[in-house]
Order: structure tokens, then sequence, then C-alpha cells
């Protein structure tokens, strides 16, 4: 059986132990699909830790009375069946079929809580050639990841790391170094999370709001989103109802147990193709919602436009975006899911959204004119995994008091990093602060009436409204020249002591 310790593992040492079991695959196989392995493992060992520490605190207050502990095992959480934790898994690491024994007690626990754990685990195959190798090879590698797990610094039992949110902090680290290492295939299912705060404190989500993500990825920016409300008094759920949806099934997997790791259990995130098969649906009509975010694939292309004119949802009455470019199927989406007259959205999105023509200016020009619209903001360069364009995020209010767009260049106030650059704290201050206060900050922000907008012709992009030009500094042509000449006549001194120099040593 697999040692414990009753001391407490600190988040940075979870992380640094997660991230080294990491070494099992890396070489083999590919960050986009290893990050399968790993955290499908995290949960289970969590799953495990959980029931276990549970288990010896009913064992220390009933004995042997098996049956009573039994019946109140079984109303846990979530419950695991005989053989199913994981010191079972470090007992038989060392068998010829650990691979295909994994499978089974993933299967079996998802059959034994169906109703939150149903699919989640369809996605990974630890007894896979293709992905993990040929037998011996594969017995050695998860002889390692079980090794990795078995140790003190990834004792996940709740009696051992408190109430603290320890767990769910490890898996979203694990989620962005994935991301970041995996380029542009493993960063399309996640926004870093300085990003995701920024947009969170943007929307301002309250107590009893209900919030949704329909590009949901791993959930990161909507957990993130709902830990801006207040607890429900004497809990640790947080006051929200949290809803997603999310087109890749490996990416919803993910998802589903991310909300579980932050004790999010009621979370619905449904697996569907949000703009062509939406799955948050009451009645007839698509869910409203209070608070709408996401960060869409950015024009993405084959969205689904030949059947958009039949929508049943009537999303794009204000017109059907290009078939080669989805940003505006989102956004539409999202706009018509918020409440009427309440609702709020904040939407990340790429500059040509800003300023393309043709169809996409024409819902441009509807959304500005319902004045739906009301803050544009430039983000700075290289933010996102896999691409080092600059994004800008939309916000719209179906509840304005004013008439104003407010548009802020944030971009050129960030960390430099060799990978990512980052908002830090004062950036994410000063642009929430700035769009708070609706305030025009010269060469920052500046708060846009209707006309000028039209003036621009419903061209969005930035620059036109926040003036960013420095002047350089006057150059004094005369001071510069008397310059040229000192140093050229002390060039012209050196090179005659030189020549002198030379002269007396006779060469």
């Amino acid at each position: 059986m697999a040692e414990t310790t009753q001391v407490k593992p600190s988040q940075d040492e979870i992380n640094s132990a997660l991230w080294a079991a990491c070494d099992t695959f890396r070489g083999v196989v590919d960050p986009s699909e290893y990050k399968n392995y790993i955290l499908v493992f995290m949960f289970l060992k969590y799953l495990s830790d959980v029931w276990k520490d549970k288990y010896e605190q009913l064992k220390k207050q009933h004995g042997k009375d098996e049956a009573l502990i039994k019946r109140k095992m079984s109303r846990e959480r979530f419950v695991l069946p005989d053989n199913c934790t994981f010191d079972y898994i470090v007992q038989h690491k060392n068998d010829p079929d650990i691979g295909g024994k994994i499978n089974k007690i993933l299967e079996k626990i998802e059959d034994e809580n169906k109703s939150k754990l149903e699919g989640v685990f369809r996605n990974v195959d630890f007894n896979s050639d293709s992905n993990l190798g040929q037998t011996k090879d594969r017995n050695r590698r998860l002889k390692n990841l079980i090794e990795d797990f078995d140790k003190p610094k990834l004792n996940f039992r709740p009696s051992v790391i408190g109430t603290e949110d320890i767990i769910g902090n490890a898996y979203m680290y694990l989620i962005e170094r994935f991301a970041s290492d995996a380029g542009k295939k493993g960063g399309e299912f996640y926004t870093p999370h300085e990003v995701s705060e920024l947009l969170a404190r943007l929307v301002k989500p309250k107590a009893g709001d209900r919030i949704c993500d329909p590009a949901g990825g791993s959930a990161s920016l909507l957990i993130t989103v709902a830990e801006q409300v207040p607890f429900k008094p004497n809990t640790h759920i947080r006051d929200c109802s949290l809803y997603g949806q999310e087109s890749n099934g490996s990416t919803w997997a993910l998802a589903k147990m991310n909300m579980f790791l932050h004790e999010m259990d009621a979370a619905h995130i449904e697996w569907g193709d949000t703009i062509n098969n939406p799955r948050l649906i009451e009645g007839d009509h698509l869910m409203k919602f209070d608070i709408v975010v996401a960060n869409p694939p950015f024009s993405l292309d084959k969205w689904g436009a030949e059947e958009a004119t039949g929508d049943p949802y009537k999303r794009f009455l204000r017109g059907i975006p290009p078939k080669t470019k989805g940003d505006y199927a989102f956004i539409l989406h999202m706009v018509e899911t918020a409440v009427e007259k309440t609702g709020r959205v904040g939407v990340i999105v790429p500059h040509g959204v800003l300023f393309r023509g043709g169809i996409e200016k024409t819902i441009r020009e509807n959304l500005v004119r319902e004045n739906l619209l009301d803050a544009v903001i430039g983000l700075p360069a290289n933010l996102f995994f896999g691409t080092g364009i600059p994004a800008a995020i939309l916000i719209f209010n179906k509840g304005k008091k004013h008439k104003d767009v407010l548009f802020i260049d944030a971009s050129k106030e960030f960390e430099s990093g060799k990978k990512q650059n980052k908002l830090r704290e004062p950036h994410i201050k000063k642009i929430v602060d700035t769009y708070k206060k609706l305030a025009t900050i010269e060469k920052y922000s500046h708060k846009a009436t209707l006309s000028e907008i039209i003036k621009q012709d419903f061209n969005l992009n930035i620059p036109r409204y926040v003036d960013t030009f420095e002047a350089e500094t006057e150059i004094d042509i005369h001071s510069v020249q008397k310059n040229i000449d000192r140093l050229e006549k002390e060039l012209t001194q050196i090179k005659g002591d030189i020549k002198s120099y030379l002269k007396e040593l006779g060469i």
C-alpha cells in the first residue's frame, strides 16, 4: 500500500512534482496527447485520496461495523467500487496487463458515478500501442507514472491539504504548462490566467448570476469568472450557476474534471458544436445568462454559414458572417444568449473583427446602433499560446445607461517574456479602473460618441480613437554638426599620434 504522510505539501511542491511526472511521456508522446494521461491520472489519484480519507475517518468512528461504513461511503460525492483505488494500482504496477487494468478501473468508476462522470474517461486509453508503445515499453512508462504519483508531495487527502484550492490550482497550472509546450495545437483550449482574470473583472459577475462560456475549452475561463462571485453563506460553493459547451471531446473531458477539482460539481458542461448544435436550451429557445464570456477560436473556417439562414434561434438576423471567418458567429450567439436589459458579454477576438468590411461591417454597425457595444480593449501582442498576434476584448452590455463606446489601448503595457508576454496586476487594474470610470486618458483611452463612430464608418480600429503617436524629439542639426566636427578633429589627432608612435618604434 502507498505510504502517506501528514506533512502538507505546498502549492509549488505539488506543481513541480506533477510537472516532473510528465517526464514519463516527454519525447515519446506529443504534449497535446499526453496531457490527457497526466490529467486523468491526477483526477484518479484525487478521487482515490478523498475516498481513502473518508473511509479512514469512518473507520475511526465506527470500528468494525463495515456494513454501516459501506452505507455511509455509498452516499459520498464520488463512489469508488472495490479494487478501484490508487493503492490497488500501486499494488499491481508490475502486472503485465497494467494498462488494461487502469482502463477497467476508470470504466468502473465512470459506471458507478454515471450522473457526474459519464464520458469523462472515454478519450484516454492506458493500453494504447499507438500512444504509449508496445507492451514492454508501455508497462515501463506506466510503472514510472504510478511511482511518480505515489509520493508524499502528491498526497491529495483533504485531511492533509486542507480546504485550500491546491488541487484545482495544480490542475490549472498543468493545463497552462501543456498549452505553452504544445504550441498552437494545445493553446487552442486555454486562455492565459491573467487574461481570464482581466475578463472576469470587466464583466463583474455578482451573487446569483447565471454564467456561461459557449466556447468553454478546459473551463479555466469559466472558473476564473465564477471565482469573482462570493461563496454562499457558510459553504465553499460559489453563489452562481455555471454553464458551458465545448466541441472537442477530449477538451470537454478536461473541463468536466476541472470543475470537479474546483468543487463546482453543479456546473453544466455540454459536449457539442455551439453554433451548429447548441445544447444549452430551455424549451424551444436558447438558455439566457446574466454573464456570457468566451475566447472562441479565431476566424474559424467552415463554422456552418450554410445552415445559418435557417437558424431556428434567429441568431443571425443582424447578418450572416463570412463562411471562412466565424468570429461574429460566436459574438452573435453570445449577445443573443445574454439576458435582455441586464446581460453582459465579454469576448476575446482578433483585431480583424474591428475593421473588416462587407457583412462584418454591417453586423458591427447593427450592434453599435442598438447601443450594445460598451467597450473595445486592445491587448498586447504575444499573450496567447499558439499565436503572437494581438487580440482585443469586446464588452457588450444589454443594460447600457449611456450612448458612448470606450476604447482602451492597453497594447503597450505588459511584462515581456521569452515565450509569452504577461499582464501583471498593475496592468489589469489600470484597464479595469479605466473601464469602470469610462475615463478618457491621453494616449490610453477615449470615450467615443456614436457620431464619432459614424464618422469612422463603423470602423472600430482602436488607433482611430486613441492617439498613441509619440512625437520624435526635435534634432538640433547645428549641435549634431558641431559634435561631428569635434569627433573628426579628435580622430585626426589620434591617427597622428599613432603614426608618430609607430615611427619611433621603427615600424
